[in-house]
């Protein structure tokens, strides 16, 4: 390389628009030696020191471009980089650019291909060492810029010093530096194809700043040392869909807060044995976590992601989070989280035309925009984009060993016009409005998941009435393990708001859900979105004086934990929160001293005790058989009574509803057999602050035939209350 060659290969390294600086920087063999080339803006000289000892002075070109010929065998070698400055300081470095590329050929095709399942192995910032050095290997994909440099603490946010360099049509830009290391802060200096240079995070961050900050920092993936391993191993050893699933949903920020200390929240590590020992005793088998991917906005509560790969800096280190999900592991408590890959936000610094083009979204807003929060969709159709969504739910179950994935917004994703009046979006191929790319990539990553991590629960918060999300793909599913049943959640609300004089008119909120109860795996949300926004806490929706709104609360648990579905519930609700969630405060832990709320929280640990040890209440959720109306029509007493069976048919447990406030006394019940049974949870009872009505003592049928059943009794039906029965020969 001579002559006006050479002067235009400079001239593009000093405009950072140079694809691949390293074709023109550092050391490359000649006939009769090598050639070493630096750019370092604003040095006065540069030595080069070999490994093998000696010291050779570089001449400066121009602009910054040093180089040096060095006689002798036609072979690189290592060396450091000597650059003097004109205050006199001197930094000795290795030179980055004598280093070959750390991503190889089978990583580009798959990357290409968006079948690279590991890609977050590959792409980001990772500590490593590289042909005999320490450093961090970088990696970012901007197919259309037209250059890109690293910037951080270690080059003075100077975007100069660390171009890099482009491998080829994978449109994945690429530098090993040597000597950066852990808990280094940067960013990537992104020189779009018009325009001027932007400062864009990592999308592969493993760790970030805390906001309103924005920078990424490297983060070895491989420090922490798990002690799980026995949870991992016997996770996948009964039937999903057969176990008790009871989750506790949970917002890091606003679960408890140390008034003690500004009023901050615990960190992960402080969490982990607070909330270990509270879901214990109220009797949880899971936990979900609101999303803790990083969010630059706190009043998203982390439904718009900026940092996809990184655990939400607000709490503390990354691997705090992982010690928080061991801790909670080791106490048997399993951890699910909530995922977004619906859309993302506009932030600067984030994935919003990351390249200076529409890389990660659509370039039609018609498609690309959200219209209800003001953010941007994913473009599911690539497949660079496609495989880093899909490695990133791969991500969270190897990375940080969770449970499940709460898929958010699955129904925005699934339709073209969802929240968009005609005329305002763009139909697929074949002129309908399901999203085919959306839908191929749903499938993608449930498949993945199944196939991969047999135990892990994948469950969609989808609003609509799509067929079979909680079917395999293979059956033409979206291959979801469950899925949030939000009609139930609605129209049960609605009955519970109802004052009691009006119920018997919305008799059919509480009896039309089990027309479709089995026709998905069912999850039974009552989440933070019933408590934001206006809509009160659930103990304010309750109708009613203090007394009533208690009761009516505890029958709304008692009747959800025995309808056929798994149970959520969001936190603060166990002990009838009486404000509005705000995730900027505490709950009010204090109303716990109240005996009407301190019972609320006994009945919901009774529940999920009772729950867990009595199989026909989770056996057959998804099986018809498993349910059975006693009565159903009883609209003008508000009572109902069914039902509920084990797999094998061995087992039953019966409920019965009193959905007025009026007691009934004698109230004839048909039940399925003659031996006697027991009252073994009744939501009226004195130690929960009911009035203390109910069958205490065994219940012993007579044979007279009621209600379709062999067998019948008189019972008392407490007001606002809900009785559990089991046979005495179960016990």
């Amino acid at each position: 390389m001579v002559g006006a060659d050479l002067q235009s290969e400079i001239q593009k390294i000093v405009e950072l628009r140079h694809p691949s600086p390293h074709d023109v920087l550092g050391i490359h063999p000649l006939s009769d030696g090598v050639v070493v080339r630096a750019y370092r803006p604003d040095a006065t000289r540069i030595h080069v020191l070999p490994d093998s000892g000696g010291r050779f002075e570089m001449q400066h070109v121009r602009d910054g471009f040093f180089q040096v010929r060095i006689p002798g065998p036609s072979s690189v070698f290592g060396y450091l980089l000597e650059v003097h400055y004109p205050d006199d300081a001197v930094f000795t470095l290795r030179d980055p650019y004598s280093f070959p590329p750390t991503l190889g050929e089978l990583d580009l095709y798959f990357a290409g291909e968006g079948r690279h399942e590991k890609l977050w192995q590959r792409m980001g910032a990772h500590p490593t060492h590289h042909h005999g050095s320490g450093g961090v290997s970088f990696a970012v994909w901007a197919p259309h810029a037209r250059g890109l440099s690293v910037v951080g603490d270690f080059n003075s946010w100077d975007g100069r010093l660390h171009a890099m360099r482009s491998l080829g049509a994978s449109g994945i830009w690429e530098l090993f530096i040597p000597d950066v290391g852990d808990g280094a802060r940067y960013k990537f200096e992104v020189r779009p194809p018009t325009g001027s240079p932007m400062l864009k995070a990592d999308p592969f961050a493993f760790r970030t700043e805390v906001p309103p900050a924005t920078a990424s920092i490297v983060h070895d993936l491989n420090r922490f040392r798990w002690t799980d391993g026995g949870w991992s191993e016997t996770r996948s050893s009964n039937p999903l869909h057969r176990r008790p699933f009871s989750i506790y949903e949970v917002h890091i920020g606003s679960w408890r807060r140390i008034h003690t200390d500004g009023d901050r929240p615990l960190t992960y590590r402080e969490l982990a044995p607070a909330l270990a020992d509270y879901v214990i005793e109220i009797g949880f088998t899971h936990v979900e976590l609101l999303p803790i991917a990083e969010y630059p906005f706190g009043g998203s509560w982390g439904y718009q992601v900026s940092g996809f790969y990184a655990p939400t800096a607000r709490y503390g280190h990354p691997d705090d989070l992982r010690y928080l999900i061991n801790y909670l592991h080791l106490r048997g408590i399993g951890v699910i989280i909530d995922w977004v890959p619906g859309h993302f936000p506009r932030d600067e610094h984030g994935l919003a035309r990351f390249d200076g083009t529409a890389l990660y979204e659509h370039e039609d807003p018609r498609k690309g925009a959200h219209p209800d929060w003001g953010t941007l969709i994913f473009n599911y159709g690539r497949n660079e984009v496609h495989n880093f969504l899909l490695a990133n739910a791969l991500f969270w179950i190897e990375e940080y060993h969770v449970d499940g994935l709460r898929v958010d917004a699955v129904a925005s994703m699934l339709y073209l016009d969802y929240s968009r009046p005609a005329g305002t979006w763009i139909p697929n191929r074949f002129g309908g409005r399901e999203n085919l790319e959306a839908i191929q990539f749903l499938r993608d990553v449930t498949d993945a998941v199944r196939r991969k991590h047999p135990g892990v629960v994948m469950v969609a918060e989808e609003s609509t009435a799509w067929p079979k999300v909680s079917a395999p793909a293979s059956e033409g599913g979206l291959g979801f393990h469950f899925k949030w049943n939000m009609g139930w959640m609605h129209d049960t609300l609605e009955y519970f708001s109802k004052d009691p004089i009006y119920r018997s008119h919305h008799h059919r909120k509480l009896t039309f859900g089990l027309l479709y109860a089995f026709s998905e795996h069912f999850v039974l949300p009552l989440s933070h979105d019933e408590v934001v926004h206006g809509k009160g806490s659930l103990y304010g929706k309750m109708p009613g004086d203090t007394w009533q709104r208690a009761a009516n609360l505890r029958a709304l648990f008692a009747w959800m934990w025995a309808h056929p579905g798994k149970k959520l519930l969001f936190m603060g609700g166990e002990f009838g929160q009486a404000s509005e969630w705000n995730h900027d405060r505490s709950l009010d832990w204090g109303l716990v001293e109240n005996p009407q709320h301190r019972g609320i929280q006994s009945l919901v640990a009774d529940l999920n005790r009772r729950y867990h040890d009595e199989s026909s209440l989770f056996e057959a959720d998804g099986d018809p058989a498993g349910f059975q109306w006693i009565q159903v029509e009883s609209a003008d007493a508000n009572v109902l009574a069914f039902i509920r069976r084990s797999v094998s048919g061995n087992r039953h447990l019966v409920c019965i509803a009193n959905l007025s406030p009026v007691p009934k006394s004698a109230y004839r019940i048909g039940l399925p057999q003659r031996d006697p049974y027991v009252e073994i949870l009744n939501t009226d009872a004195a130690r929960y602050g009911g009035s203390g009505m109910g069958n205490a003592g065994h219940i012993v049928p007579d044979t007279g035939a009621w209600d379709g059943q062999p067998a019948s009794t008189e019972l008392t039906l407490p007001p606002l209350g809900v009785v559990w029965l089991l046979p005495v020969i179960q016990l």
